[in-house]
């Protein structure tokens, strides 16, 4: 199968996947990540295929939609396998859906560029007006409160206290948000990332200007 036809399969692969998602983590998150790895690995000069098929792919595997990630994995991997793609692109996309996600923070560093190019574009899509959007949207999925002064924003936070404890939409910005620009890979992910973490910014001083009666 060519790659055009490749992309096409895994387009829907994914629609059909998150089309009733209603937490942040839909089809037009994946399909913006897609297209943000595509414009950055064309920047970086990385394999705008293997970028572009892994971003498709990235939260089939995601715990939330699984028991288990080996068995979201497993679940790309047949997908893969079914596509008749190279072994060793197989084991390369595995390997960055594996590694990419946030999870706390504390992760190892990606191995390769295309890895970090889709880091990059999974963590721009969490920042800026649309992750201001996104984060939203994923605390009243999850039935967290828009902001309680009483809940403090978790400074040292594992896997399980990031996925399981609660928190506020505004502490996500504290905990996770205003962190990735620094995490960053590559040179041209730093320049959005800069435009978008400035919003992020500056809309936090005018929530907390609102919330406090003073504008």
């Amino acid at each position: 199968m060519d790659n055009i036809k490749i992309i096409e399969s895994a387009r829907e692969f994914a629609k059909q996947t998150h089309a009733l998602d209603s937490s942040g983590h839909d089809w037009w998150h994946v399909w913006r990540v897609a297209e943000l790895a595509k414009r950055i690995a064309e920047q970086e000069g990385a394999d705008i295929f293997i970028c572009e098929l892994a971003a498709l792919l990235h939260d089939i595997a995601d715990e939330k939609l699984n028991k288990s990630e080996a068995e979201g994995l497993e679940k790309v991997n047949d997908w893969l396998e079914n596509q008749k793609i190279a072994k060793e692109h197989i084991e390369h996309i595995l390997t960055i859906i594996q590694s990419m996600s946030f999870k706390g923070g504390g992760r190892p560093p990606m191995k390769t560029l295309e890895g970090k190019i889709v880091q990059d574009a999974d963590r721009l899509d969490a920042i800026g007006a649309i992750g201001i959007a996104r984060t939203f949207a994923y605390s009243g999925a999850k039935g967290q409160p828009i902001y309680n002064p009483e809940i403090l924003p978790r400074e040292h936070l594992t896997h399980e206290s990031y996925r399981k404890e609660q928190s506020t939409a505004i502490n996500h910005f504290y905990e996770k948000l205003l962190k990735l620009k620094a995490s960053m890979n590559t040179p041209f992910a730093r320049e959005l990332a800069e435009r978008r973490h400035n919003l992020m910014d500056s809309y936090l001083k005018a929530f907390f200007l609102e919330w406090q009666g003073k504008a």
